[in-house]
């Protein structure tokens, strides 16, 4: 046996690079159904968020479009260091942390409480109607949205304010008011998506055994019993991966609805770096300094997930590598 694993071991490196070749036109041809329909988001990857990334040395240049991007002269990491140094820099990486933070530990437990609550309904057509209305938030425009909260929050004639007038309240301005606007922005935040978000914990759910849930009943287990001893550890390595997955977008707060929703009053609470990014990069026409704030941007989300996934290794043996 030793002698046949020295033998296999000692071929040709060129004998060994055509049997894997071999194997991988075996793979392709077995799978490329599959292949085929995974094509277009390849693609799309490649067109439109790799190839893209070639244009993130501009913020080590003075980008000039007359010279373009390879003969705009280097200027290493002054703009990296002109944001450090700026009035704002504490300011938009406050508000993107606090934002990040409160939607994170707002929005990521709804949507699998949803997906445990959605998962026990016994009547079909009532599940279904439930899941369809959660799920049609999230693709109404952003611009839809924020023209829904500027109704529903206005002083004068809005929703919320009549209920509030109606109960003897004073009505409250709540996008004039900077105390309220990052409760707008993460309550509006996570009502759009926890219905789409509860779409992979109910996937996972419908992969539990009825055959635990019937031995958990005969033993006389409880609903919330089976749901903390059978639901919850079934569904823990995809709250574990989805998890890391947030954690990766912890830097990353949308610029079109803060745009959307802040004026000058809010800003001092409202602006992010992505819309600060927004504002200098493009409305300012300083494509170099935009670039360096993104870029320092998505560095630190992929520090941060590199992070999680190694901790999340160690404690639950659980990671997306």
């Amino acid at each position: 046996m030793r002698g046949n694993v020295q033998k296999k071991e000692k071929q040709p490196l060129g004998r060994r690079m055509a049997a894997g070749g071999k194997r991988f036109l075996k793979n392709v041809k077995r799978d490329k159904a599959l292949l085929l329909i995974i094509l277009p988001v390849v693609v799309h990857y490649l067109v439109f968020v790799y190839y893209p990334m070639y244009g993130n040395i501009i913020a080590f240049k003075k980008y000039s479009a007359v010279k373009g991007i390879m003969g705009s002269d280097w200027v290493g990491f002054r703009y990296f260091i002109q944001f450090f140094n700026s009035p704002y820099f504490t300011r938009v990486l406050r508000n993107t942390l606090l934002i990040s933070i409160f939607s994170i530990l707002w929005g990521f437990p709804i949507p699998i409480l949803f997906a445990l609550m959605t998962n026990d309904l016994k009547h079909g057509v009532y599940k279904r109607v439930v899941q369809a209305v959660s799920y049609i938030p999230y693709f109404i425009s952003t611009v839809i949205i924020c023209g829904m909260l500027v109704n529903f929050l206005s002083p004068s004639s809005g929703i919320v304010n009549s209920v509030i007038k109606a109960l003897g309240g004073e009505p409250i301005n709540f996008l004039m008011e900077p105390k309220w606007f990052r409760t707008v922005f993460i309550a509006s935040g996570i009502w759009q998506g926890f219905g789409w978000s509860a779409i992979v914990y109910l996937a996972a759910l419908t992969g539990v055994s009825q055959e635990l849930y019937e031995a958990a009943r005969v033993d006389g287990a409880s609903k919330i019993q089976q749901v903390i001893h059978i639901s919850i550890p079934c569904i823990l390595p995809t709250v574990i991966v989805t998890f890391i997955m947030q954690i990766g977008t912890l830097m990353s707060v949308g610029y079109e609805k803060i745009i959307l929703l802040y004026n000058p009053v809010t800003l001092d609470v409202a602006d992010v770096i992505s819309s600060y990014t927004y504002r200098t990069g493009l409305v300012e026409g300083n494509y170099s300094f935009g670039s360096a704030v993104g870029l320092f941007n998505s560095a630190i989300n992929l520090l941060l997930v590199i992070f999680a996934n190694k901790l999340s290794r160690k404690v639950s043996e659980v990671s997306l590598w």
